[in-house]
Parts: C-alpha cells; sequence; structure tokens
C-alpha cells in the first residue's frame, strides 16, 4: 500500500480522532495535598449555583491552585485554627470552558432557574455591563480562590435538592440556604450589592466575619476583589497573563 493510500485510509469520513485533555504545568497542586484541613464545597460540580447545573471542565469536585496561593492559603489556615476556624473554598482554578458555559448561560435570557437565589434584584441583561459575568476570569489563571470562614466544629451542609423553593442571597442568615459558613451577609455568589465586601450595611457580627477572612488572607499575600467578599487573589500570580482550560481533576495533575 502506498504511503497516499495508507493516509487516505486514516483519513476516512467517520473516524474520530480523540484530542487529550491539556495538563496542568508543574506548578498546579491539589490544595488537599498542601493543606487537608481546609474545608472545600466546590460548587460548581453541583447544581447549587447560579447556572442551575455542574459547570463545564469540573469532573472532580476539588480545588486546584498554584503552588504559591495553596502554600499561602495554608499559612492562612494555620492561624485561623488557633482561634477556633477554618477556611472553606468555593472555587479555586477555574478552566476556560467553565468561564465559556458561564458566558453561554449569560446570553441566555430565557433561563432564570436560579434567579430568585443568586440575582433576584438584578435583571439578567445586565450581567455583563454590572461586571457579574465576564469572558475571562482571574481564577483561570490559577492563583484567584472564592472562600469562606467556618466556626469549628463544622457543621454539615445539607445537599441542594433541583427544584426547590429558593431564598434570596442578601436575606438574614436563617432565611438563606444553609451554609455551615459564619454569617458574611450574604450567601457566596450573590449579584447585588451588599456582597461588596465594605458595603456599609454590613456591620457587627457580619462586618467582624468579612474582617477576619481579610485579614486571615491579607496577611499571607492575598488581595481581595472590592465587589465580592469572597473573591481573592495571591499576589504576584504566577500566571498573570496566562488562561489555562485543563479540567478540573487527578487525572490533569499527573503524567506531566
Amino acid at each position: 500500500m502506498t504511503v497516499a493510500a495508507f493516509l487516505g485510509v486514516a483519513a476516512a469520513p467517520g473516524t474520530v480522532l480523540a484530542t487529550p485533555d491539556p495538563k496542568a504545568p508543574a506548578d498546579f497542586v491539589a490544595l488537599s495535598d498542601v493543606d487537608p484541613t481546609i474545608l472545600q464545597e466546590i460548587r460548581y460540580y453541583t447544581a447549587h449555583d447560579f447556572v442551575g447545573e455542574r459547570i463545564d471542565g469540573y469532573r472532580k469536585p476539588m480545588c486546584i491552585l498554584t503552588k504559591p496561593a495553596a502554600k499561602a492559603l495554608h499559612r492562612a489556615q494555620r492561624g485561623l485554627l488557633r482561634k477556633g476556624y477554618s477556611l472553606k473554598v468555593y472555587d479555586c482554578y477555574r478552566p476556560q470552558r467553565a468561564v465559556d458555559h458561564f458566558v453561554r448561560w449569560a446570553k441566555d435570557l430565557d433561563d432564570h432557574t436560579m434567579k430568585a437565589e443568586f440575582y433576584p434584584r438584578v435583571d439578567k441583561t445586565r450581567l455583563f455591563a454590572d461586571g457579574y459575568i465576564a469572558e475571562k476570569s482571574g481564577h483561570s489563571r490559577g492563583s484567584t480562590v472564592d472562600l469562606t470562614v467556618v466556626r469549628l466544629p463544622a457543621r454539615p451542609t445539607r445537599p441542594y435538592v433541583p427544584g426547590e423553593r429558593l431564598t434570596a442571597c442578601y436575606g438574614p442568615q436563617k432565611e438563606r440556604f444553609p451554609d455551615n459558613s459564619v454569617d458574611m451577609g450574604t450567601g457566596f455568589d450573590c449579584f447585588d450589592t451588599l456582597a461588596h465586601t465594605d458595603d456599609p450595611r454590613i456591620e457587627g457580627v457580619q462586618r467582624a466575619h468579612r474582617d477576619l477572612l481579610r485579614d486571615a488572607l491579607g496577611a499571607q499575600g492575598f488581595v481581595n476583589l472590592p465587589e465580592e467578599w469572597w473573591h481573592y487573589t495571591y499576589k504576584p500570580e504566577l500566571f498573570p497573563d496566562t488562561y489555562f482550560d485543563f479540567p478540573i481533576s487527578r487525572r490533569s495533575l499527573t503524567g506531566r
């Protein structure tokens, strides 16, 4: 058989050549390998998020970060443990395919499945203009994390049941979806100005809790995004200009 004939057979219609998933650079680690005491509740692996379904790229409910960011979280955790608290991460590295999923959802103006909880006071047509959704995310660079503080001993958080009645993320803690986090004034991923870290309406215990998180992380090199009390980026970023797309799984961290 000639080379040309062989190539013709190899490229015959109907032949599917699997494209291997990209792998994480060696500078990425599983947070649980650096600090197994940090609690993890990876929301985008579940249906309890503003989209209402598991997000593309979340193959395992695990936190992956760059090594410097993970080690800095470990140092912050040691200080909080001495005070009777623990960190809990909601999201860490986020593949670009997940961000693309958010963008597709935001452009579908007929999908309001989770509006009653996550964006009751925001018109979906405003999500891009108001900065809640963007086509790129710092999470995809690997040094950004969404997290909160839990008082120890940690109570279990009941699972979300798709289709259950939703309550506004900015309501009183007893009325919001149950979360073993201390009261931060809103739930995680609340598209509302009340989620701004220094919103003046947040006072008393809620203010103290936000400050506890910010102080613990700030001392280790993390910088808060003012519009989201849960959003922190370790500085300097190891990959300040690179947006990765390897899926979230152990497999992404092996065979490099």
